[in-house]
C-alpha cells in the first residue's frame, strides 16, 4: 500500500512538473466569443486563428515560446463574456485575453480589462465606444470601427444625390453606433438630406413583413441598412418578395463579407454599396500568400472572420516580441504604435485611440448566377478614414 502509495505521489509531482515546464515554454492566449449565437462569421474565425497559430509554432514560437489558443464561449452575453474572462485569467493562467464579437460584450469586457488591469486586444467588435468614449488603457482594436466604415461608404452615398433615406439597424450598440455616424457624417457632406424612416428591430428578432412595410410606406429615396447574418437574410429575402429594392439604392455595411453573400444565394440584391472581403480578386502578394496557405490547410476559401482572426493572433505575436513578454503593463505600451504586415498590408495600433489602421473593401453587391460576390471593390485604407488627434481627445478619457 505504501509503495502504491509512493508511486502515485511521485508520478502525481511528475505531472505537475511536466505541466509547469509546458506552461513556462508557451504563451496561453485566451480567447472569447458567440461561437453558437454568430456561426457563420465566428467558424472561419477560429480557422483563421489556427492558422496564424501554426504559422507562428513553426518558427519557433516567440521567444524561443510557442502560442497556445485557449476559447470559450460567452453565449451571446455580456455577464457571460466577463464571467469567462475572469475564469480564463484566474483558472487557465492566460496570458493575453482577445476575442469578442457582438459590441456589447466587446465593451463588458473592455470594462473588465480596465478593472483588472489586464490587456486586451478585441477583435471584431465595432462599436465607436471601444476606442472613443469608453476607451482604456489596457483595451485595443482590430477592426475599424463603425465611424471608419460609415467615413468609407459616405463619398459612394453622396455621390447617388439622394434626399431622403431610410435606415434599418439592430437595436444594440453596434447598430446605433453605425446609424449614429453615417447620420452624422452624410449630413455633414449633403446638409440637404432627410431621414424619413428608421427601422430598430431587437437582434436575431427581426419580424421582416413589418420592418420591409414600414421602410417601404416611408417612401424613401435609398435604404441606409446594418443588419447582418439571420437578420440580414430575413430583411433581404422579404425586400425582394414586396419589391422594397426595386428603383432604390441601398447602401449596407459589412454585406460585401463572404460570410453573409454565401447565406444569401440567389437571393443576393445586385448593386448595393457594401463594405465586404473579395477574398477571390485580392491580388497582393501578401494575401495570395495568406489565401493558398488558408486553402491549403481547410480546403475552403476564407471569409472575413478568417482574416480577422488571423490578424489578430499575427498581432499578439507582434505585440509579445516587442515587449518582450505578456505582461500587461509592458505589452499595452508596446501595442501603442505597434506596426504588423498582413494580408491587407501594414498596419499601425495609433497610440491616440489604440485602434488599428486596418482597412475596409468598398464595392456593390452581384448576383452571380446564383452566387452573391462582391465586385468593383477598392481597399480603403483605414488610416485616411479615422478621426484627427483632436477630436479623438474630445471624446476619449485619458488612459
Amino acid at each position: 500500500m505504501a509503495k502504491s502509495f509512493q508511486s502515485a505521489l511521485v508520478l502525481a509531482v511528475l505531472g505537475f512538473s511536466a505541466a509547469s515546464v509546458q506552461a513556462q515554454n508557451t504563451f496561453k492566449i485566451g480567447e472569447i466569443n458567440s461561437y453558437k449565437a454568430q456561426p457563420a462569421f465566428l467558424e472561419p474565425y477560429k480557422k483563421g486563428m489556427e492558422l496564424a497559430i501554426d504559422e507562428i509554432n513553426a518558427t519557433g514560437g516567440v521567444m524561443g515560446k510557442k502560442f497556445e489558443l485557449i476559447t470559450r464561449d460567452d453565449n451571446a452575453n455580456p455577464g457571460d463574456a466577463v464571467r469567462v474572462a475572469e475564469e480564463l485569467l484566474s483558472r487557465e493562467k492566460i496570458d493575453v485575453l482577445t476575442g469578442t464579437f457582438l459590441s456589447n460584450t466587446g465593451l463588458a469586457v473592455a470594462d473588465f480589462a480596465k478593472q483588472r488591469k489586464t490587456f486586451f486586444l478585441a477583435g471584431e467588435p465595432l462599436t465607436d465606444k471601444l476606442t472613443w468614449q469608453g476607451g482604456n488603457a489596457y483595451t485595443f482594436r482590430l477592426r475599424p470601427g463603425t465611424y471608419m466604415q460609415a467615413a468609407m461608404l459616405v463619398p459612394e452615398a453622396v455621390k447617388l444625390k439622394k434626399k431622403r433615406w431610410a435606415v434599418v439597424y439592430p437595436n444594440y450598440e453596434y447598430g446605433q453606433s453605425a446609424v449614429a455616424a453615417f447620420k452624422t457624417l452624410l449630413k455633414a457632406a449633403q446638409p440637404e438630406v432627410e431621414f424619413v424612416g428608421e427601422q430598430a428591430p431587437p437582434l436575431g428578432k427581426l419580424d421582416a413583413g413589418s420592418v420591409v412595410q414600414a421602410l417601404a410606406d416611408a417612401k424613401p429615396d435609398a435604404i441606409f441598412n446594418v443588419l447582418f447574418g439571420a437578420d440580414l437574410t430575413k430583411f433581404v429575402r422579404e425586400g425582394n418578395t414586396r419589391g422594397l429594392f426595386q428603383g432604390r439604392e441601398v447602401v449596407s455595411l459589412l454585406t460585401g463579407e463572404p460570410e453573409y453573400l454565401d447565406a444569401l444565394k440567389d437571393e443576393t440584391p445586385n448593386g448595393w454599396i457594401v463594405t465586404g472581403y473579395p477574398w477571390s480578386a485580392h491580388n497582393t502578394n501578401e494575401h495570395k500568400a495568406f489565401l493558398q496557405a488558408y486553402q491549403a490547410k481547410f480546403k475552403d476559401y476564407p471569409r472575413m472572420g478568417s482574416m480577422v482572426g488571423y490578424v489578430m493572433i499575427k498581432s499578439v505575436a507582434a505585440g509579445v516580441a516587442k515587449a518582450q513578454g505578456a505582461d500587461s503593463e509592458k505589452l499595452r505600451v508596446a501595442f501603442k504604435g505597434l506596426q504588423l504586415d498582413t494580408p491587407f498590408g501594414k498596419i499601425t495600433y495609433r497610440p491616440e485611440d489604440h485602434q488599428s489602421t486596418l482597412g475596409a473593401f468598398v464595392g456593390r453587391t452581384k448576383n452571380d448566377a446564383g452566387k452573391g460576390v462582391m465586385v468593383d471593390a477598392r481597399y480603403m485604407e483605414g488610416a485616411q478614414f479615422q478621426p484627427t488627434v483632436a477630436e479623438v481627445k474630445k471624446s476619449r478619457n485619458a488612459d
